[in-house]
């Protein structure tokens, strides 16, 4: 069965974390650099994401941002695929350069999005990539810069982030700079990278103190926030599901999917079905795979018999780019 589904409605905060396969680097120099950030404004503009904070490390990204009517999991399938592909060229290398899933955190916006920002934007400075605050307001490879429009990213929301401070752009950048420099002793916290009843409510002893008072409070690992918020985005969740469709009306539009895609790649049934692996089968298995188990709620097998690979064969793809 596929993995539990990612809370992926429009117009919802993510914090998104991706390492490198094995903790290995996913940038060798400025070149790369150039790319992925390049690759990421791109595929916002195109997928209509907003992008609040990120962070570019050696060995890992961080970005926060609100997913676009395409959903998040397009955006970073683009961002990542076609980052890993260009970087696989350049190098001569062949492989996964990522982890096979990127982590995603649903987050409240009202408590979290300033902390959220400001502990993306610190990543360079508590990593030694810079060693004072003056310096990180020139680094390239994080979005403190274009906040505070040192560096010009049109794709970056930046007027969304000062917002928060005054309208006035002095005296929001002013504001701005002041709350990330109180934010330096917070230190890694690691409640902003992960959700759960724990970190959502604000430690152990917190949670001790409802258990007392037997108060039921929600919680999920992929959501940051009240239990208030997490019950109401898995409610969301439970009603989309219901909203999909019946297996047979599934196959059926599979199916259908099917037929039109070859049609469209002008390969044959036949071929996708025999298990041929031609590129153009290949791609087009990749891209089938992923809107039979994402978009229509297939099992893994059921999508599998449709494409002529495996289950397990299917369970890479959404694994991978999902």
């Amino acid at each position: 069965m596929p993995r539990g589904a990612r809370l992926d409605a429009p117009g919802t905060l993510h914090h998104v974390m991706v390492r490198g396969i094995e903790s290995n680097s996913i940038v060798a120099d400025d070149d790369d650099r150039r790319f992925f950030v390049t690759r990421m404004g791109l595929t916002a503009t195109t997928t209509g994401t907003s992008i609040y904070a990120w962070a570019l490390m050696t060995n890992h990204v961080h970005i926060l941002l609100k997913s676009g009517t395409a959903g998040l999991s397009t955006f970073m399938r683009k961002l990542l695929t076609g980052y890993a592909t260009g970087y696989n060229r350049r190098h001569k290398r062949h492989g996964h350069l990522f982890q096979n899933r990127y982590k995603s955190i649903v987050c409240e916006e009202e408590p979290y999005f300033l902390r959220l920002v400001s502990y993306i934007h610190l990543n360079p400075l508590r990593a030694g990539l810079v060693t004072s605050l003056e310096e990180l307001e020139r680094y390239p490879w994080s979005g403190h810069a274009v906040v505070l429009n040192r560096i010009r990213h049109e794709w970056q929301d930046r007027v969304y982030v000062l917002g928060y401070f005054s309208q006035r752009e002095s005296a929001a950048r002013q504001g701005y700079l002041q709350f990330v420099a109180e934010e330096i002793d917070r230190g890694r916290q690691p409640e902003l990278t992960g959700g759960g009843l724990i970190r959502s409510i604000g430690g152990w002893s917190e949670v001790k103190s409802l258990r007392k008072r037997q108060e039921k409070q929600y919680s999920d690992e992929r959501i940051l926030g009240s239990g208030e918020f997490v019950k109401e985005i898995l409610d969301d969740v439970e009603e989309a599901v219901k909203e999909r469709l019946p297996a047979k009306a599934a196959e059926t539009e599979a199916r259908e999917r099917l037929v039109q895609a070859c049609e469209h790649a002008e390969v044959t049934v036949k071929a996708m079905q025999g298990g041929s692996r031609k590129r153009e089968c290949s791609e087009l298995r990749k891209q089938l795979a992923l809107e039979y188990v994402l978009e229509l709620g297939m099992t893994y097998a059921g999508a599998a018999r449709l494409l002529g690979v495996s289950a397990a064969a299917v369970n890479r793809i959404v694994s991978r780019f999902g």
